[in-house]
């Protein structure tokens, strides 16, 4: 049995899931500025009605980013705290990856571009396709970009997701063209994929020490880049 608590603050959303043995319950509120207040609540309150301690579960997880800053800092703080007390192995899980799930899960679609808004007329974005396992496959890499310069994979069925989409659609779709069959400009990543993805790699030993718990916010990869 596994038993994993993920949270997810990178967004407007503010949510916390408890899996026990791949059943999920979930807290779950659109609340912007809000999650600093809600996230240990909806914690405590997943914990006190499956009658579990922190002590008992086997790890936990947190959408890393990319995403809002304040939101990404929160929930890595957050979850490095709970780790730390009790020495819990934490899985960092993409936000564009928990983006992804979810809209594989609402729509029972295959192949999804997330795309967040990333301010500065830039977006962050990925490209995923359903594989055999829990966890959403990456096709190329994640990158922060403007949207006409995304990288558009081959195949057919995409589907748009994420405040990118609400942010600059009329851009993107024209770079996806007949590719693109549908767009969710507000789904917003859930804790409850993060969990989802998190067991697959909890079970696979993808796991790293509360320390190295950090967020990742994708522009400082492409700066550091740019100074090599």
């Amino acid at each position: 049995m596994t038993r994993l608590l993920a949270i997810e603050t990178s967004s407007a959303a503010c949510s916390a899931a408890l899996s026990i043995d791949g059943r999920i319950e979930e807290r779950h509120a659109l609340a912007p500025r809000q999650h600093a207040s809600l996230i240990l609540p909806m914690i405590e309150s997943l914990l006190v009605e499956a009658g579990l301690r922190v002590a008992e579960l086997d790890a936990c997880a947190f959408g890393c980013g990319p995403g809002s800053f304040t939101g990404v800092r929160i929930a890595a703080s957050v979850i490095q705290g709970i780790a730390f007390a009790v020495d819990l192995p934490v899985v960092p899980v993409s936000t564009l990856a928990v983006l992804a799930q979810g809209g594989m899960r609402e729509t029972g679609q295959a192949h999804m571009l997330a795309a967040l808004d990333a301010r500065k007329d830039e977006v962050y974005w990925g490209a995923y396709r359903q594989s055999g396992s829990d966890r959403p496959e990456l096709l190329g890499e994640e990158r922060v970009c403007a949207p006409a310069d995304i990288d558009m994979p081959a195949g057919s069925d995409w589907v748009g997701i994420g405040s990118g989409w609400a942010a600059h659609g009329e851009v993107l779709a024209a770079q996806a063209g007949e590719q693109l069959v549908r767009v969710m400009h507000d789904l917003e990543p859930r804790a409850r994929d993060v969990a989802t993805i998190a067991v697959t790699d909890f079970r696979a030993g993808r796991t790293v020490a509360a320390a190295d718990a950090i967020p990742v916010y994708l522009r400082n990869r492409v700066a550091d880049e740019r100074k090599g």
